[in-house]
């Protein structure tokens, strides 16, 4: 016998049976939505009592500030960026970042024509903490970075780029396409201070000559790199890697 098919009013109790589960999801969605706000109240708070208890290990310890930022992120509140409001009279650092920032900036302007637009991370930190003097707050590489993040809106091409195991902060508007980036890597696996030749380039990543001489000469003219030319083969030395 051919199995009966669903009439009109079977149709109806499904339609109403999928109706009450979409009204039930709904309420769900609805009831869980709340809890979260509750716990995001509840967390926001304990985060308060515990800015009030350790303020002063957040103002003086970069690595404590670190975590108390990466706890804060988790919970969408940025409190050490914040210029005004509760947490910059809580803190004491609303402009911290700010103030930072514009140290960078001053830095990577003044070491521009020397280095390309390009500082290894280790070496802005040294002369950030020669130019604030010894008695100033300790900051960290982590607090580079974030304040680096305040001088994105200026649009002055102000990043950290990874080459090879290096960090370095970037101060020009430039994209360092691969090659560019690839040849950068080589020079800083020959040592700190490293440089590179047309000749090791080849012998490196099996490119044409011309490749690498093209190559080398963006690096050239962008500043990055400067050459000795009473080295044979010419010795490309990239700026940024130099110790300050």
């Amino acid at each position: 016998m051919a199995r009966r098919r669903a009439g009109i009013s079977g149709l109806q109790q499904q339609a109403r049976t999928n109706a009450e589960f979409q009204r039930a999801g709904e309420a769900l969605s609805n009831q869980q939505l709340e809890q979260l706000k509750t716990q995001l109240t509840l967390f926001k708070t304990n985060l308060e009592d515990f800015a009030k208890k350790y303020r002063k290990d957040i103002k003086r310890d970069p690595k404590f500030r670190m975590h108390f930022q990466r706890m804060c992120t988790n919970i969408g509140i940025d409190p050490l960026a914040s210029n005004k409001g509760f947490w910059s009279e809580l803190l004491g650092v609303g402009d911290f970042y700010y103030e930072l920032g514009v140290q960078i900036a001053e830095i990577c302007i003044a070491t521009r024509e020397r280095n390309g637009g390009l500082i290894d991370v280790r070496d802005l930190k040294r002369l950030l903490e020669r130019l604030r003097g010894k008695d100033a707050q300790e900051i960290s590489e982590d607090d580079i970075a974030r304040s680096i993040k305040t001088l994105k809106p200026l649009g002055s091409g102000f990043d950290i780029v990874q080459v090879g195991v290096r960090k370095l902060v970037q101060s020009v508007p430039r994209e360092l396409n691969t090659d560019l980036s690839t040849v950068l890597a080589l020079a800083q696996s020959t040592g700190y201070g490293g440089f590179v030749t047309v000749p090791s380039v080849v012998a490196a990543r099996g490119w044409d000559p011309d490749r690498a001489q093209r190559i080398l000469d963006d690096l050239l003219k962008e500043g990055i790199c400067w050459i000795d030319e009473q080295a044979h083969p010419a010795q490309y030395w990239v700026a940024g890697f130099f110790d300050t």
